[in-house]
């Protein structure tokens, strides 16, 4: 594996960061850790891949550590920027559904699972990656359902005293569940639901 200089990114002073470079080396590394892996992932093939130079990737991220980070980071943010459902508009089982649908790893990126198994496959070697993976991949979309959980029981259409964080891990597994067993994902929201709704709804035993 090639060493990577310890620049110094160069976030404030001089010229002003052009976002479609940042894109392009962005884009480049995540389609590198899809197709290599972290560890095989050298800087040289994202510069090739990206059409810049090493010195305007240094300039940017000060190793490829850093830049993974905000690899993962792009892609929660891109997926967060697809949600155009107005959730209050919506009755609160529907809500539950589309908070489900939001939950699909793969709900920007396709290749979001074969992504996140890199990752775990780096777990001896890079320990590290697993703990970036739960903070910026993992982590996000669970909040995300907690919170439309909360806001649920709020309103009275869920039972007070529900475990938040683990139905929010349950739905989160179903996509890995699925992925794993080879089964389609097109279903799993209203699946999910059809099954745990009866359970958490208001008025329910």
């Amino acid at each position: 594996m090639e060493r990577e200089p310890q620049g110094e990114r160069a976030h404030p002073g001089g010229r002003p960061r052009d976002a479609a470079i940042d894109e392009a080396i962005i884009l480049a590394t995540r389609e590198r850790l899809v197709r290599d892996g972290y560890s095989k992932m050298t800087i040289g093939d994202i510069v090739a891949d990206a059409g810049v130079t090493r010195p305007t990737l240094y300039r940017r991220w000060k190793n490829k550590f850093d830049l993974v980070v905000d690899a993962l980071d792009y892609g929660f943010r891109k997926q967060r920027d697809m949600y155009t459902v107005d959730m209050s508009e919506l009755e609160p089982r529907e809500v539950l559904v589309e908070a489900v649908r939001r939950l699909d790893p793969a709900y920007f990126n396709p290749d979001a699972m074969v992504l996140m198994g890199n990752f775990a496959g780096e777990a001896i070697r890079t320990p590290e990656l697993m703990e970036i993976l739960r903070e910026h991949a993992v982590e996000p979309r669970v909040s995300l359902m907690e919170e439309v959980l909360k806001r649920l029981r709020e309103r009275g259409a869920v039972r007070d005293g529900i475990d938040t964080r683990v139905i929010a891990m349950m739905c989160f597994g179903a996509y890995f569940a699925a992925f794993y067993a080879g089964e389609p994902k097109k279903e799993i929201p209203e699946r999910v639901v059809a099954v745990l709704w009866p359970a958490i709804a208001a008025g329910r035993p």
